[in-house]
């Protein structure tokens, strides 16, 4: 097997005040949307890692979708859901993906795929374009941050399968991403262009941007 899709679908969605993967965006789950996206771009094998406890309600969206894919159960960490979804896995490269953005197009994730084929490693990426400042009790602090270079991380991140298994394994803390396991580990990770429309949902009111979104103009 060639490729292999993660969603992870593990957090506790603190700030969201509900499990955010299982609400409704326009009548159908928000983790729905990204297996459907990642099957539409051919994607020969699906990983879901879910919550302790929610796996028979991610096996039903699996079901209603008509799309095949495994589901194992993540742990208290990023990391070690990635792990094991990355265990999980059969293919030869991994594309892990944040089951909180719903609106990853299959062109994405192929450009992903592409990138990993060729570097190993690859994440999408958007240049940032907004003054950043630090705050310190509420007030701006003079020093402005150079944003030359600075880019927003997205997913899916790719990885060839070896590659990110020893590099998690080897890594037990808490990551950022899972790109992270393999820059502490002196791997270089390529960037490809990232997408606008896929943003991750944080809190109850990014839905109302999402629907926005998906409405046809």
């Amino acid at each position: 097997m060639r490729v292999s899709g993660i969603v992870l679908a593990a957090g506790r969605s603190e700030r969201f005040g509900q499990d955010k993967v299982f609400a409704e965006l326009q009548g159908f789950p928000i983790l729905s949307y990204s297996l459907r996206a990642f099957s539409q771009a051919g994607v020969e094998e699906l990983v879901v890692v879910a919550r302790p406890g929610t796996e028979s309600k991610v096996q039903e969206i699996l079901r209603e979708l008509g799309v095949a894919g495994q589901v194992v159960r993540g742990g208290a960490r990023r990391r070690d859901s990635a792990l094991a979804g990355v265990e999980a896995a059969h293919g030869e490269f991994v594309l892990i993906h944040d089951g909180a953005r719903p609106l990853v197009s299959p062109e994405l994730i192929r450009r992903v795929l592409r990138a990993t084929e060729q570097h190993g490693a690859a994440v999408p990426v958007l240049p940032v374009v907004d003054t950043l400042r630090y705050t310190e009790e509420g007030f701006l602090k003079p020093e402005t941050l150079p944003r030359a270079g600075l880019v927003a991380i997205q997913t899916p991140q790719g990885f060839r399968r070896d590659l990110l298994l020893s590099a998690l394994r080897a890594c037990n803390t808490e990551l950022p991403d899972d790109a992270a396991a393999l820059l502490v580990q002196g791997f270089p990770v390529a960037t490809v262009l990232g997408d606008p429309k896929n943003l991750k949902i944080t809190y109850p009111t990014d839905l109302d941007l999402l629907v926005s979104l998906l409405r046809p103009l």
